[in-house]
């Protein structure tokens, strides 16, 4: 299934019904009078998070949504039926925008929530309602309320806990390949990772969620080689995990171009806990290791972790390090093999 972040929508709610000039006469009553029935309401357009669903995928196909419109009113005072209602079924971190892409209508960031989008239109008053003492047969009846037109911008966040940040290559995918059972594509070339991946990754019992996304290199915030585009997909972490390639004969460089293109990017990601690791330790001997720990422990001015994804080494201390830095309501238990073994009996 391809993956889809951004889609540009168009909805309209439905028009109300109008109202009916009716008059009743009929045999053997003496007085007739008005008996126009009002028109129906419009159906609206709602936006419902619902669980399940990852990408936009589904409004690559279908961009126009449009509820149906009220019934008009009837004789006999009989009412116009109402439109139906039509529902969004969006991923849960979807943003939607209006039209200058700016402005932020509902930011849907649990399961079952719901959103209204575009209200129908009331339907319109038949001439019954407009029966007064002195006008006892009157020949008007409103109009209904015509429906609203938008366009709507959906732009996914993906909710994890961990992001991980780095150049191209700089082994985010065989992180998250080794600690979880995602299984993103891996490569000895810049740019293997095309789209955001999700992996569930445990430890000690308990578990959280770390979104691997494409690399950076310099200049992303301007636009070059895939740019900041899925940047929006971290904003949500409580953590992020910066992965330097200690096989790099640029390492502080590198760590300085990520750094960089996090403050050009803004939206507070260059302010959020960041652990940082030098990766790749299973192509450095004893004192390179050291030496290259030192180097960028002046560069970042903290404590650097050491890691090998393909080797698991320091696996396990950087995944604790990340837990501890993740918020405790975010932790969720991890089901035991027992306890999923228990099921009911007779």
């Amino acid at each position: 299934m391809k993956f889809l972040d951004l889609a540009k929508v168009y909805i309209r709610s439905g028009s109300g019904g109008g109202g009916c000039v009716s008059f009743r006469r009929e045999k053997f009553i003496e007085y007739g009078g008005p008996d126009g029935g009002d028109g129906g309401t419009g159906g609206s357009v709602w936006a419902e998070a619902v669980d399940g669903l990852n990408t936009l995928i589904d409004f690559r196909y279908q961009q126009h949504f449009f509820a149906d419109n009220g019934r008009p009113g009837m004789g006999r005072q009989r009412t116009g039926a109402d439109g139906s209602d039509i529902v969004l079924r969006v991923p849960v971190g979807t943003e939607i925008l209006d039209e200058d892409q700016e402005t932020v209508i509902a930011d849907m960031t649990e399961v079952g929530q719901r959103v209204l989008l575009a209200k129908g239109g009331n339907g319109g008053w038949g001439n019954l309602h407009f029966k007064t003492s002195t006008n006892q047969a009157p020949r008007r009846a409103n109009p209904g309320q015509e429906g609203v037109e938008r366009t709507l911008w959906l732009r996914l966040k993906l909710i994890a806990d961990v992001g991980l940040l780095g150049l191209p290559n700089a082994g985010k995918s065989t992180f998250l390949a080794a600690t979880s059972n995602a299984r993103p594509k891996i490569a000895d070339y810049p740019f293997t990772t095309l789209h955001p991946n999700l992996g569930v990754v445990g430890i000690d019992g308990v578990e959280f969620v770390v979104a691997d996304i494409p690399g950076l290199i310099e200049g992303a915030s301007e636009g070059r080689g895939l740019g900041d585009l899925f940047l929006g997909h971290v904003e949500r972490c409580a953590v992020l995990l910066h992965l330097v390639d200690g096989s790099s004969g640029t390492l502080i460089e590198d760590y300085h171009t990520i750094i960089g293109e996090l403050e050009a990017y803004g939206g507070g990601l260059a302010e959020k806990p960041r652990v940082t690791v030098l990766n790749k330790i299973d192509a450095l001997d004893d004192e390179e290791r050291a030496f290259l720990k030192e180097e960028l422990e002046d560069a970042c001015g903290g404590p650097v972790m050491l890691m090998s994804g393909v080797s698991r080494e320091g696996v396990d201390q950087v995944l604790r390090a990340l837990r501890s830095r993740i918020d405790a309501d975010r932790l969720r238990q991890k089901k035991s093999e027992e306890d999923e073994g228990e099921t009911w009996h007779p």
